[in-house]
């Protein structure tokens, strides 16, 4: 399943969403050393910028014999401290944990990209339409911090380097599936044959979370960012939906309070939630 468009209109030009999308393209267009080819120069970029969980671990870029030991043999196990406690590091000048945030805005692929960014667009407008731009940045780059320590916390000793938005983006759904589960996505799915169908947003989230614990530990794919991202902004929407203090302080004032699940398929005066 691929969604391609949510039915759910907002009150608000996304500005902070659309800022995030054209930031991480033009990153990675702009930016990033191949964005049509993957070559040796990408690797040299994402060890010097990316979040690697061993350097976190050690407050310390790799060293060059760690480096010799994950890359020159193609090895995946772990690497983190191998060689010389004397070899020197690779990029001395590298802040290990501004990369945290910097990770958030590199992709590894044209397809990561687009399929990153298709994502925020669909879901990102409608929770910066509720907590407004400055918070949903606040938002996302937290949710993207969360997700991007749980896959560190599991993987301690890797010096693989993790790059991509979609730990943050994976928060920005945890709180759509919270807030607006039953808005109609729009949906390519494939099954002897490729259609497009509505599908409520429960489903289509619930879906791609549920697959995240099926994925393969050697695909590449940092499953447990997903996760993490996903459940941190989860709570917060839940926190926020049963707070009226977190409401009066996080959520936008033109918006209305909390919204529920009931879906009002009119849409009202231009909005598509009302009140149980």
């Amino acid at each position: 399943m691929i969604p391609i468009k949510d039915e759910n209109p907002t009150r608000h030009a996304p500005i902070a969403t659309l800022a995030i999308i054209l930031a991480c393209a033009a990153i990675y267009l702009f930016w990033q050393p191949s964005p049509f080819a993957d070559t040796s120069a990408d690797t040299v970029f994402n060890v010097e910028h990316a979040t690697i969980p061993c350097e976190l671990r050690e407050g310390r870029a790799l060293t060059i014999d760690e480096l010799r030991a994950t890359f020159d043999q193609f090895s995946r196990t772990e690497a983190c401290g191998a060689g010389s406690p004397e070899s020197p590091q690779a990029f001395a000048d590298k802040s290990v944990w501004l990369s945290v945030v910097v990770s958030m805005f590199l992709h590894g692929s044209l397809m990561h990209v687009a399929g990153n960014l298709l994502f925020l667009w669909i879901f990102g407008n409608n929770i910066e339409d509720h907590l407004g731009p400055l918070r949903f940045v606040a938002f996302y780059v937290v949710g993207g911090v969360v997700a991007t320590l749980t896959h560190v916390a599991l993987n301690l000793g890797s010096t693989i380097p993790m790059v991509g938005a979609s730990g943050a983006i994976a928060a920005v759904m945890g709180a759509y599936m919270v807030w607006f589960p039953d808005a109609p996505v729009r949906t390519i799915v494939a099954f002897f044959f490729i259609t497009i169908i509505r599908i409520r947003a429960k489903w289509v989230l619930g879906f791609w979370f549920l697959l995240q614990f099926l994925t393969s530990p050697n695909s590449g794919v940092a499953w447990a960012a997903h996760v993490g991202g996903f459940v941190f902004g989860a709570l917060v929407a839940l926190a926020v939906r049963a707070s009226p203090e977190l409401q009066r302080l996080l959520w936008r004032r033109s918006a209305r309070p909390a919204p529920h699940s009931r879906w009002d398929p009119t849409g009202g005066a231009g909005y598509a939630w009302f009140d149980r």
